[in-house]
């Protein structure tokens, strides 16, 4: 490009934006036909422009395309009839669809007359000898030495209106493939009960059920989200995202483990209740592959990493099993069962515990039962050694981002090293 004031400014705008060269000549383009048309241009004038950014200068033209006789002639039918209705007083006739161009093919769109679009083959003949239908005229006019105030100013608006399109554009591009993925982000500001979250170039909406209540968002923090959807909304893109989402554990895991990442060990399923407490079943698909420990890491370093990521939730990592009653059991951990039976049509689990293991199965709450049955996708009912049964509905509340999966592992109760501050969520 040359080193021209305009063209130095066009790289600029092009560098800060992100927004294709092409797509910034596009924009002026546009901007100097809606100045053109506004001081100098004719109504049935279809200008384009053709901007050179080497040296500043513009070429003006209308454009129109040759259609057949046949279409105009219709046109001005039409036009005489909903004047004669408008002078009686009748409302105008219904569109009648018009000829079919040539080679249009059934369900095409149909070709109808409009005069600043369109010539006739008799009228571009005028013009252009031998032009053929479909063709385009050109037809070059006077580049005015300067444009009124009313011209430039419109010309600024399309200008403003149209670059920001194109970024919007491009932002919801660049984002719309990455729903469910987790990326970091920082603290922006409050907006009622949703936080605003900067991403680089857009902020996302942060609202108040994917927030864990004992993490404190306050302007500049930065954390991990969850991609939760990406949607292109009258402002632009609107991107939502989570803290709470299940799929946040599985994601952070893959990040932080390589065997999950280079699949020698699979995340068969992951049941969560943000900000306490989750568990995860993984299986090795690799001989001499340890699951657990490969997640676990050396004095447990690498689960320690999500754990942070997570603001101190403490992750059950539990080894998967083909066999229900086994994963069952493992999922109850660190609860010791006593024996399991499983009615696999209603998928109802009879769980035998010692009374000193009832606590420990059901969990503060209800909480380690409910997060098994959700692991597992298993109702569990739990029996104390006394005969008292303690069904999974009255431990239970919904948990609708919780991840349903079919079927069974040894599991490894990992808590944060530290506490973390549990100050309910506010902005400095």
């Amino acid at each position: 490009m040359s080193d021209s004031p305009i063209a130095a400014a066009i790289k600029q705008i092009c560098d800060e934006k992100g927004i294709p060269l092409a797509t910034v000549i596009e924009t002026i383009e546009a901007a100097l036909a809606a100045a053109y048309r506004k001081d100098f241009g004719k109504p049935n004038q279809n200008i384009k422009v053709t901007f050179h950014e080497e040296t500043g200068q513009s070429e003006v033209f209308d454009s129109k395309i040759v259609i057949a006789d046949a279409l105009k002639e219709e046109w001005a039918k039409a036009v005489e009839e909903a004047k004669k209705r408008q002078e009686e007083g009748l409302p105008p006739p219904p569109q009648e669809p018009a000829a079919i161009p040539t080679g249009a093919e059934e369900g095409e769109e149909k070709l109808r007359y409009h005069p600043k679009l369109h010539l006739t083959v008799t009228e571009a003949q005028e013009v252009k000898a031998g032009a053929k239908e479909g063709e385009e005229i050109v037809t070059p006019l006077d580049v005015p030495a300067a444009y009124g105030r009313m011209a430039a100013q419109t010309a600024k608006q399309v200008i403003v209106q149209k670059l920001r399109e194109a970024e919007r554009n491009i932002i919801f591009e660049e984002f719309k493939g990455r729903q469910g993925d987790v990326i970091p982000g920082t603290i922006q500001r409050r907006l009622g009960m949703n936080f605003l979250v900067d991403l680089g170039r857009v902020a996302a909406i942060f609202p108040p059920e994917a927030q864990i209540e004992r993490e404190r968002y306050i302007p500049a923090a930065r954390f991990k989200f969850y991609i939760v959807s990406v949607a292109m909304g009258p402002k632009g893109p609107e991107i939502v995202v989570s803290r709470t989402h299940v799929e946040l554990v599985r994601k952070l895991f893959t990040i932080e483990i390589p065997e999950i990442a280079n699949g020698s060990v699979e995340v068969k399923g992951v049941s969560r209740e943000a900000g306490s407490r989750s568990k995860i079943a993984v299986l090795s698909l690799v001989p001499n592959v340890d699951p657990i420990g490969a997640c676990v890491g050396q004095r447990g370093s690498r689960v320690q990493t999500v754990i942070g990521e997570l603001g101190g939730e403490k992750i059950d990592i539990i080894e998967w099993a083909e066999s229900p009653e086994v994963f069952i059991a493992n999922s109850l951990s660190p609860a010791k069962t006593s024996s399991i039976t499983c009615d696999t049509e209603q998928k109802v689990a009879t769980v035998m515990v010692k009374e000193d293991q009832l606590s420990l199965a059901i969990g503060k709450g209800g909480q380690n039962v409910r997060l098994a049955s959700q692991l597992t996708g298993w109702r569990i009912d739990i029996r104390g050694e006394k005969g008292e049964v303690v069904p999974i509905e009255e431990v239970t509340p919904t948990a609708p981002e919780a991840a349903t999966l079919s079927s069974s592992p040894v599991i490894t109760t990992v808590e944060p090293v530290a506490e973390i501050p549990t100050t309910p969520n506010q902005e400095s």
